[in-house]
């Protein structure tokens, strides 16, 4: 190519080029600008030029130097040495000496779990230390579903739900679940644990508030940490400071940006068994415009005269729950927990919710196992007065009979919870290290002597500053979990012996730390 034709082409692009930019709106102004601003002032077209071409060269550049090391250079020795030093942070925390005392001394179940277990080392045992409330474990009718299901369906289904994991049974549990609750839609989760983690955060996030008791269980403060809300906390179960907290959040929002607020809290609480005040939070929630997130894990299936929960026992419409969470894998002996409410909310988590989308869905045999579960709660409310009864002959041996121990469930909770008395450990001086040494000597004493019963045992809580204010360091207690499997002789003895293991434990000389006086 000539000089001649590559100026002849050179001109056609240019050409080609201004009709182009011709073409775009308001090219015609920025030209004529240009012009009038060329023949009227042209210095100031010349900084104008620089100062265009600088913004993109800033633009364009690097936020640090390229041309520099911005580093300190080590020699190979320093390297060396500092390699040598340097020990890395374990993943968890090394066990106390009562934590690897108690994994050498963990009893182990051989076959089915019941109200009377057999462990490995042949003794058979009085259970209470399982959720097995309603013995349908030994439920003949739900196993015979359990197994038809399980030869037609398979073991798993091997994917996450709303892609390739979905079964007609899962559709039918979360049908099942909301007409028993009364709501418009259901969602059932794959992992009891990771419901109420994955719901909080589906629906809150940064710049929310949210309004929580300070005795909720670790996994809604999980929840609370991964949702980065703004977190206020009133004390357990004073529903009066959380009026007040309420209103302090009203007051500070006032004149700005709409953000969305939400109360969470449980219906039975885990760590101390006591129940909620639900016709007072609606009115508080809908005084103050929050919406409401109750954890009905340990509820579900026990509280109410066919076990819906909270929301029968204190006969409030669930339709004001805005959010109800729950477990299956307790009373109902499957697997899995859901989220009940309106349909768009169920809906909204579906694609949101990363313990929905992100897990294998539930096995259908636990799906259809839920289902005939509550089933026979619906058709058969006398399971759970049978439950009843039997708590009731339980708390007769153990809370006004011991000197010892002091019961803060709620009189419906098959899970008792079972705290020194405040005034022992005031006498004694115990910390909290001395109760769960205490306690778990009692466990050991149950144990040995037939019976079966555990500790309240939570996870340590986390430190991320959203939740800061938020400590709450739950009272060492014992659980007893009383099952309708059991007659009521059996619960009678089971309960004298668990009394007389307290006493002995607490009688002994070298359990009294301040020499005083025995009771």
């Amino acid at each position: 190519m000539d000089l001649h034709e590559a100026q002849t082409l050179l001109i056609d692009l240019l050409r080609a080029a201004s009709a182009a930019f011709h073409k775009v709106p308001g090219s015609a102004v920025l030209i004529r600008y240009i012009r009038s601003s060329y023949q009227n002032d042209p210095v100031r077209s010349a900084i104008e030029l620089v100062l265009f071409i600088f913004f993109i060269r800033y633009l364009l550049s690097p936020s640090y130097s390229t041309s520099k090391e911005n580093y300190v250079k080590l020699t190979e020795e320093e390297i060396d040495e500092l390699v040598d030093e340097w020990t890395p942070e374990p993943l968890v925390a090394a066990p106390t000496p009562q934590e690897e005392a108690e994994l050498e001394k963990i009893p182990v179940i051989v076959g089915p779990t019941g109200p009377k277990s057999k462990l490995a080392n042949g003794k058979t045992v009085t259970n209470l230390a399982t959720y097995n409330f309603y013995n349908f474990n030994a439920n003949e009718q739900i196993k015979e579903k359990a197994i038809q299901t399980l030869r037609t369906y398979g073991v798993g289904p091997c994917g996450p739900p709303q892609f390739y994991g979905t079964q007609d049974v899962h559709m039918k549990t979360e049908a099942d679940i909301a007409s028993y609750l009364g709501t418009e839609g259901c969602i059932v989760y794959a992992h009891a644990f990771s419901t109420i983690s994955s719901v909080i955060p589906s629906f809150c996030k940064r710049g929310d508030i949210i309004v929580a008791d300070r005795g909720v269980n670790y996994s809604i403060r999980r929840g609370l940490e991964i949702s980065r809300s703004s977190v206020k906390w009133y004390n357990h179960g004073d529903l009066d400071d959380l009026e007040q907290v309420m209103r302090k959040v009203v007051k500070e929002q006032a004149g700005k940006k709409l953000t969305r607020r939400f109360i969470v809290t449980e219906a039975l609480f885990e760590t101390t068994g006591d129940i909620n005040d639900l016709p007072k939070l609606i009115e508080l929630k809908e005084k103050y415009k929050f919406r409401l997130m109750l954890d009905e894990t340990w509820s579900f299936g026990v509280l109410g005269r066919t076990g819906r929960g909270l929301t029968e026992a204190q006969n409030v419409d669930p339709s004001q729950v805005d959010m109800i969470i729950g477990s299956l894998a307790g009373p109902l002996c499957a697997g899995g927990g859901f989220c009940a409410g309106a349909k768009d909310v169920v809906e909204h988590q579906r694609i949101s919710s990363t313990a929905y989308t992100f897990s294998a869905a539930l096995p259908a045999m636990l799906a259809v196992t839920a289902s005939e579960s509550i089933n026979l709660l619906q058709s058969n409310p006398e399971i759970l007065q049978q439950c009843r009864d039997n708590i009731r002959l339980m708390r007769a041996q153990l809370d006004p009979r011991s000197d010892w121990v002091v019961c803060t469930s709620a009189p419906e909770n098959p899970v008792m919870i079972l705290i020194i008395k405040p005034d022992v450990v005031h006498a004694r001086r115990l910390t909290i290290e001395d109760q769960e040494r205490l306690l778990q000597e009692c466990v050991d004493e149950a144990l040995a002597n037939g019976v079966l019963i555990t500790r309240l045992k939570t996870a340590s809580i986390s430190k991320h500053t959203s939740l800061k204010d938020g400590n709450y360091v739950p009272t060492p207690a014992l659980k007893v979990c009383v099952t309708s499997g059991l007659s009521k002789k059996d619960v009678e003895k089971a309960g004298v012996t668990i009394r007389h293991a307290i006493t002995k434990v607490m009688t002994r000389k070298t359990n009294n730390k301040l020499g005083l006086p025995t009771a």
